[in-house]
């Protein structure tokens, strides 16, 4: 928890967990003690529909589908990706691959 070490005119000083000394205005608020419902994303809907209710659509891999909607698509079978490096479905590298252009 951070420290409230003095107060100066409009502003206050805080000393953060982290050692950080910071000024801040006195106007400012804050939340004190831990978040409540902390499991609360962990919780199991029981079957797909409930997930559906809450807006979240389905995940499909792109080696299950057609080769006209993602470039993993297609084959005869399980077939490997086809290209040297496994890419979105617009083309553009996935999976740990970096994109910054230097």
């Amino acid at each position: 928890m951070a420290k409230l070490i003095a107060k100066e005119g409009k502003s206050a000083t805080l000393k953060l967990p982290s050692g950080e000394v910071r000024f801040i205005s006195q106007n400012c608020s804050a939340t004190i003690g831990q978040v409540g419902n902390v499991g609360f994303n962990q919780k199991n809907l029981g079957r797909a529909g409930a997930k559906r209710w809450l807006g979240k659509r389905p995940v499909v891999r792109g080696v299950v589908m057609n080769p006209v909607d993602h470039p993993h698509g297609g084959g005869e079978g399980r077939a490997p990706i086809g290209r040297k490096k496994p890419t979105t479905p617009w083309g553009y590298p996935a999976l740990g691959r970096k994109t910054r252009k230097r």
